[in-house]
C-alpha cells in the first residue's frame, strides 16, 4: 500500500512541461482595457459596441436634460437665467441627498420606502433639540443625522437578519416614523428655525466673492487632471493599458468648460451656493466609496448575485445593514436641507411627492431597479431632470396635477428603457 513507488515519476511543481508553448503564451488582457490605449478611435468603437449591446448608461437622461433646457428656454427666456439655474441647483439638494441614499439601496436590487418619513422625523428631531431643548444647533444636526443612520440600520436588521422583505419593513417604517414626527412636533405641528442658524444657512448662504466659484472650478479641474495623470502613470508602471495623454487633456477641457460656465452663471446672481458645494462634496465622496474601495465592490457584487457574493466570502448581512444605514443617514441630511428651505420643521415634512421624487431621481438618472448597476452621480442627473421640469412648468403656470403626470411619464419612460436595456444585454450575453 506504500506510495513510494510513484515518487520517481513525480515532477517538481515548478517544472515547465511544455517550454515552447509557455514561451509563446501571452498574458490575457481584458479587451475593454485596450480601449484606453487606442485613444478616441477606441472609445468610438467601444461606444458603438455598447449601443448595440444596450449599455446606454446615462446617455438617455443627458439627452433628456438637454431637450428640457431647449424646450423650456424656447417657451420662456427666464428658464436659463442665472437666478433660475441657481434656484434649481439649491432646491434639488434636499431631494438629491435622499436620492443618493436610494442609489445604494437600489444597487442591491432592493427598495426603501421609509426615506421620506425618516427625513421628516430627523428634521423634526433636530428642530426639537435645537429650538425647544436649547441644544447647540451643530450638535442637534449631528444627532439627527446619526438617528437617521440608526433608523436605517434597524430597517436593515429586520431585512438582513430576520429575513423580512425590505418592501414591507420600510413601508412599516414609513408609517411609524411619520407618526413619530407628528408626535414630537406636538399640537402646534410647526417649529420655526433661525434663518441665520446652521440649518437655516444650508440653503440661504452664498459665497458672494466671485473668486469662490472660479476657485472651486479651478480646484475641481486641477484635481481631476492630476488624479487622472497620476493614475495613468501607475497603470503604465504596472504594465496595464492606460489612457493616452490626449484623452486626459480632452476630458479635462470638457470638465473645465462645464465648471467655469457654471461658475460664471452663479456669479451673475448671488454667487456660489453653499448647498451646491456640500452636495457635490457628498457626490464625489460616495462615488469614490463605491468605485474605489473594497466596500463599494462588495455592494456591486451583492447586487449582481447574493449567492455568488456569499460564496466569495462577503458578509452579506453586514453589507445589507450598512447600505440601509447609509440610506437613512442621507435621508436625514436631505431632511435638514428641506427644512432649511422653508426655515421650519412641520407636519408636511417628508410627505407629498418627496418619496416618489427621490426614488424617481435615482432611476431616471440611470440606476437600475434590478440592482448591480448605477452611480451616485445618477442622483444628480435625475434630480436635475425632475426639478428642471418642475421649475419649467412653474414658469409657464402649469397646474400641479400636470406636473405629477409629466414626472410620472418621465419615470415610466426611464423604467421601460431600463427593462429594454436589460433584455438587449441578455440577448448580447452581457447581462
Amino acid at each position: 500500500m506504500s506510495t513510494e513507488k510513484t515518487s520517481g515519476t513525480q515532477r517538481d511543481e515548478h517544472e515547465v512541461v511544455n517550454p515552447e508553448a509557455a514561451a509563446a503564451a501571452v498574458t490575457a488582457v481584458d479587451p475593454r482595457l485596450l480601449v484606453r490605449e487606442q485613444g478616441l478611435a477606441g472609445y468610438w468603437g467601444e461606444f458603438k459596441r455598447k449601443m448595440k449591446a444596450g449599455e446606454l448608461g446615462s446617455i438617455p437622461v443627458v439627452v433628456g436634460l438637454i431637450l428640457i433646457c431647449v424646450i423650456f428656454q424656447s417657451l420662456n427666456s427666464a428658464f436659463l437665467s442665472a437666478q433660475n439655474i441657481s434656484d434649481i441647483t439649491v432646491t434639488m439638494v434636499g431631494t438629491g441627498m435622499i436620492s443618493v441614499g436610494i442609489v445604494f439601496v437600489l444597487l442591491l436590487g432592493e427598495i426603501d420606502l421609509s426615506v421620506g418619513s425618516v427625513s421628516g422625523a430627523s428634521s423634526a428631531l433636530a428642530a426639537v433639540l435645537a429650538v425647544n431643548q436649547g441644544m447647540p444647533e451643530w450638535l442637534a444636526v449631528l444627532l439627527a443625522v446619526a438617528a437617521g443612520a440608526v433608523i436605517g440600520a434597524a430597517h436593515g436588521f429586520f431585512f438582513a437578519v430576520l429575513g423580512a422583505p425590505a418592501f414591507a419593513v420600510t413601508l412599516a417604517g414609513l408609517l411609524f416614523w411619520l407618526g413619530f414626527m407628528l408626535k414630537i412636533l406636538g399640537e402646534n405641528g410647526t417649529i420655526n428655525l433661525d434663518s441665520d442658524g446652521l440649518i437655516g444657512q444650508l440653503t440661504t448662504y452664498f459665497f458672494a466673492d466671485v473668486a469662490a466659484a472660479y476657485g472651486l472650478a479651478l480646484l475641481v479641474v486641477a484635481v481631476f487632471f492630476v488624479t487622472s495623470f497620476l493614475g495613468n502613470r501607475r497603470r503604465e508602471a504596472a504594465g496595464i493599458p492606460s489612457r493616452p495623454l490626449s484623452d486626459i487633456v480632452l476630458r479635462t477641457v470638457l470638465l473645465a468648460v462645464v465648471s467655469f460656465a457654471a461658475a460664471f452663471m452663479y456669479n451673475q446672481y448671488k454667487g456660489l451656493p453653499l448647498a451646491t458645494v456640500i452636495f457635490l462634496a457628498f457626490l464625489i465622496g460616495t462615488d469614490f466609496l463605491l468605485r474605489r474601495t473594497a466596500y463599494g465592490r462588495k455592494v456591486f457584487a451583492l447586487g449582481g448575485s447574493v449567492e455568488a457574493s456569499r460564496r466569495a466570502g462577503i458578509n452579506v448581512t453586514a453589507i445589507r445593514i450598512s447600505v440601509f444605514a447609509i440610506a437613512g443617514g442621507f435621508a436625514a441630511i436631505g431632511g435638514l436641507f428641506l427644512a432649511s428651505k422653508i426655515a421650519s420643521a412641520n407636519q408636511s415634512a417628508g410627505t407629498g411627492d418627496l418619496l416618489m421624487n427621490a426614488i424617481a431621481a435615482a432611476v431616471i438618472g440611470g440606476t437600475s431597479l434590478f440592482g448591480g448597476r448605477g452611480r451616485t452621480w445618477n442622483a444628480l442627473l435625475g434630480v436635475l431632470v425632475i426639478v428642471s421640469i418642475q421649475y419649467g412648468l412653474q414658469l409657464e403656470s402649469i397646474a400641479e396635477p400636470v406636473k405629477y403626470m409629466i414626472t410620472a411619464a418621465v419615470l415610466l419612460t426611464t423604467v421601460v428603457i431600463d427593462s429594454v436595456t436589460r433584455k438587449t444585454q441578455k440577448t448580447a450575453g452581457r447581462a
